[in-house]
């Protein structure tokens, strides 16, 4: 059992890998779901028991316990540790990895990746009231790059995500953060006639 102490700092007050490659299609179901997908950002704050998780999300024990069971059995939470409620073992759950992020291949012999989990998706339906009050900090740009510098460039808003999720818990507001790279069908500029390469 993997048991961190401090709350003070970097949260959460457990061990944890810093990413986990999603390789099964099990895997990428169960973040795809809204209320999973709630579960693991609570649990960026602290380990949490079944009965704080129905708490904080207003739902019963028995749905937050299902999708609880879900996450877990597909290994992107685990039990960190345990304590005795009158004689009964109440289990405190940790996720697995700070960061999870989709394999670009499944497993071998694996199930094909389902293709309807986008992170954009979330975040566009969860900041449509913060844009409606003016609360909405964003923005989007294209740039024409190659593989290497997109791969390149995500590592480095990786190692922003992460300092994001180790940020002290404070406040009463929970700020959404999205970031992403992604190749698109934008225009682009003609190649400037003077770098072209001499017709043969």
């Amino acid at each position: 059992m993997l048991v961190s102490s401090a709350v003070d700092d970097q949260p959460p007050d457990y061990e944890l890998a810093d990413r986990m490659a999603l390789t099964t299609a099990a895997q990428v179901r169960a973040i795809g779901h809204p209320l999973r997908t709630t579960i693991l950002q609570l649990l960026h704050e602290r380990a949490a028991s079944v009965t704080e998780l129905a708490t904080a999300l207003g739902r019963p024990k028995s749905t937050v316990a299902h999708h609880v069971q879900v996450l877990a059995g597909t290994g992107l939470l685990q039990v960190v540790r345990t304590r005795k409620v009158r004689a009964i073992e109440e289990r405190f759950y940790g996720r697995t990895a700070r960061l999870f992020h989709v394999a670009p291949e499944p497993a071998a012999g694996g199930e094909a990746m389902p293709r309807d989990f986008n992170d954009f998706a979330v975040a566009a339906h969860e900041s449509a009231t913060a844009y409606e009050q003016g609360e909405l900090w964003g923005f989007i740009r294209h740039a024409r790059i190659s593989p290497d510098q997109a791969s390149a460039f995500w590592s480095r808003m990786a190692e922003l995500v992460d300092e994001f999720d180790r940020l002290p818990r404070s406040g009463a507001v929970s700020y959404g953060f999205a970031v992403g790279i992604y190749p698109t069908d934008h225009p682009t500029l003609p190649t400037p006639e003077d770098e072209r390469e001499p017709e043969r």
